[in-house]
């Protein structure tokens, strides 16, 4: 496993990901992604130099499974870990009582590849992503 990136809830991409550039430095990698199965928008940014994105996720209307973590404040939302075996990894972690919140399904973010979700007892929700070329990484 390793760190592929943190996820951000925010309530608008283009003001958050032009905070990220301005103030600390992050380089915009991807276009605006829309994902209809996650219910949410997301966009990656990445540090000059260092491995791991930031992804900025926003809700994609009321009904939206972020609705619920903007309405707490938003903020770190998820860290995300590249995995050969998504399936293996998926069971490990189960059997260190994480708490499936999503099998392996298809994103449209990491097209062709699966991620899945799940949380600890920490209520930390984790996301797992089969490791692959991701199509905007040299944007």
């Amino acid at each position: 496993m390793r760190l592929h990136h943190i996820g951000v809830a925010v309530r608008d991409l283009s003001s958050a990901a032009q905070s990220f550039e301005g103030a600390l430095g992050y380089e915009i990698r991807s276009e605006v992604i829309h994902d209809p199965v996650q219910t949410a928008y997301c966009q990656f940014l990445k540090l000059p130099g260092y491995p791991p994105y930031l992804e900025l996720v926003a809700p994609d209307g009321d009904e939206s499974k972020l609705t619920g973590a903007l309405a707490r404040g938003g903020g770190l939302n998820h860290l995300c870990y590249a995995v050969a075996d998504i399936e293996a990894a998926c069971a490990r972690l189960a059997a260190r009582n994480m708490v499936m919140i999503q099998t392996p399904l298809p994103a449209v973010a990491f097209p062709g590849r699966r991620i899945a979700w799940l949380m600890d007892e920490n209520r930390l929700l984790i996301e797992l992503v089969e490791e692959g070329e991701d199509s905007w990484s040299s944007t």
